[in-house]
């Protein structure tokens, strides 16, 4: 195969706020960190271990603005992208790396008062709270069942 591929997907939890910086010009970038899980159960000890990773999530212009208006510390995302790594100077001389998604399709999955939600219905309780925000999508992705095993 001559050709190669640089792809990203993602299913994960907003790990803080999607902070955004505008340019001039009207450009605009976001970013955010975003975690997913892995679990599975330790044979020797028998107990369930969580591994959580970390990504840093880039998202340009009208994307970016979306994020921002409606995603927040817990969301549960979609993310498509490539992977970016870039180097910098820190304020001490060293020389810093790091390893970015860049997102080219997202879908919102659900809000962390949706996740919480399902939660208590579980243990028989169901909050009143506010309805939940509308989840748009900036790409067309096919929707799994919602009551999947995934580990994340």
């Amino acid at each position: 195969m001559s050709g190669t591929l640089n792809k990203v997907m993602l299913i994960g939890h907003l790990g803080d706020e999607v902070k955004i910086h505008y340019f001039e010009g009207g450009n605009c970038i976001a970013r955010f960190p975003l975690a997913t899980n892995e679990t599975y159960t330790n044979k020797q000890t028998g107990e369930r271990v969580t591994n959580t990773d970390w990504h840093n999530i880039v998202i340009r212009n009208k994307a970016a603005e979306i994020c921002e208006k409606y995603l927040s510390k817990g969301d549960k995302v979609y993310l498509e992208g490539r992977l970016k790594n870039r180097q910098w100077q820190g304020e001490d001389g060293n020389t810093r790396y790091t390893t970015e998604v860049h997102v080219q399709d997202f879908t919102f999955l659900s809000t962390k008062k949706e996740s919480m939600a399902n939660a208590q219905q579980g243990s028989g309780t169901i909050p009143q709270n506010e309805p939940a925000r509308p989840t748009p999508s900036a790409a067309p992705v096919e929707e799994t069942e919602q009551d999947d095993d995934l580990p994340f």
